[in-house]
């Protein structure tokens, strides 16, 4: 079975600092891209952060020096630091997964972790 677990969304204050996990199922984790993406209300889900097996990494321009996305595979866990929160960074929380042998040919998706920066 291919899954993708989140967890570590919450409410936090204007420039408090969360960290999120992705747990993957199977062989998921061997895929060479992973992705977090994120959907605020009435708004499109945009791509914030790309991680591939070797460690290269890429930012959206708004998160970029705040987030940190990771992976470790003993873990089989993907993570994204985020720091220096902002309320516009305000919204639900997916990884991702994209088609490729290691998935079975399915887009992988997570349930989605919702964030909430507010004071």
């Amino acid at each position: 079975q291919v899954q993708l677990v989140e967890s570590g969304g919450g409410l936090v204050q204007p420039g408090g600092s969360l960290r999120l996990s992705c747990a993957a199922s199977g062989s998921i984790f061997s895929s060479n891209y992973m992705y977090w993406y994120r959907q605020a209300p009435g708004k499109q889900r945009e791509l914030v952060a790309t991680v591939t097996s070797d460690g290269r990494t890429d930012y959206v321009e708004s998160v970029k020096g705040r987030f940190t996305i990771s992976r470790d595979s003993a873990k089989n866990t993907m993570y994204l630091q985020m720091d220096s929160l902002k309320p516009e960074d305000t919204a639900v929380y997916y990884c991702n997964v994209p088609p490729s042998r290691a998935t079975r040919y399915i887009n992988v998706w997570g349930q989605g972790t919702l964030v909430t920066v507010s004071s």
